[in-house]
């Protein structure tokens, strides 16, 4: 299969937007460089229409220069390694690949060799979701990621002592990554296939995460809402900040309370809660 490589040169600050929304339309690997990011896409995959929308969309608000080639076979672990970082949030938890070393000073750490799955914690949605579990007792609780990516909410919940987690994607890479990186992290659990209503979760559960996008998470709450036990919490992210309006006004009328938002990057975060 090959793989069209786009360079995309732009402000700093509209880095993680771009990843983003080039995610949206079927781009599935991203390296940062020094100038911005380089993007990839199947070339199978490929809507010219969509793509040339959204650079024109931001090309200058973000001083966008572009250059687009081919590239037909790419050793992923080698690049991942050659542009991936560890990060930390807080003291709560270190995230790194398998090539790094480990480090002291963390309550806990999380192994993560992200491929083409999204969910390294370098993210602002993935940092806040990982800041907001930290904040919220998972000891003894049933918990269930939605689209769970490379799975590092559901290793970060099993961490935190979940009794149990669940966890599934909509892409079978991303299921094949999230299973390397539970046995990576001593998780027996395994990453399911499909989207909510065709995977049809068992609940009730104590916490609900989701780091998606907006359009899925209004689309998919009141399902949240339904698995959710009472007094139960539901954490959200993979939207902007001017998005929170929605997604609370929706909340409230589902019966979920809001508890806290945070933003990092003009990405933002909720974390809602069940009325008892």
């Amino acid at each position: 299969m090959e793989y069209l490589e786009f360079k995309i040169k732009c402000l700093e600050e509209f880095r993680e937007i771009l990843i983003a929304e080039l995610s949206e339309i079927g781009f599935d690997s991203f390296l940062e460089t020094e100038d911005g990011i380089d993007a990839y896409i199947p070339e199978d995959g490929f809507d010219r229409q969509s793509f040339n929308a959204l650079i024109d969309r931001y090309r200058d608000a973000a001083q966008i220069q572009l250059t687009e080639g081919k590239m037909p076979k790419v050793n992923w672990n080698e690049e991942w390694e050659k542009n991936y970082d560890p990060i930390a949030v807080g003291d709560l938890v270190y995230v790194r690949a398998s090539f790094h070393p480990s480090q002291t000073g963390y309550q806990h750490e999380i192994v993560i060799n992200p491929k083409m799955s999204f969910g390294t914690g370098h993210h602002a949605t993935t940092f806040q979701m990982l800041r907001h579990q930290g904040e919220l007792d998972h000891k003894g609780k049933r918990v269930l990621d939605v689209g769970s990516g490379t799975g590092i909410l559901a290793i970060m919940a099993h961490l935190l002592g979940a009794s149990e987690v669940q966890a599934f994607d909509i892409d079978d890479w991303c299921v094949d990554n999230g299973n390397e990186n539970f046995d990576l992290n001593g998780m027996q659990t395994r990453m399911g296939l499909g989207t909510i209503r065709q995977v049809n979760p068992l609940g009730p559960f104590d916490i609900v995460l989701a780091n998606i996008n907006k359009n899925v998470l209004l689309d998919e709450m009141e399902i949240y809402a339904a698995l959710l036990k009472p007094a139960g919490y539901l954490l959200l992210s993979g939207f902007y900040a001017e998005d929170v309006e929605d997604l609370v006004d929706l909340g409230k009328k589902l019966g979920l309370n809001w508890v806290k938002t945070s933003t990092r990057e003009n990405w933002a975060a909720l974390i809602l809660r069940k009325s008892s």
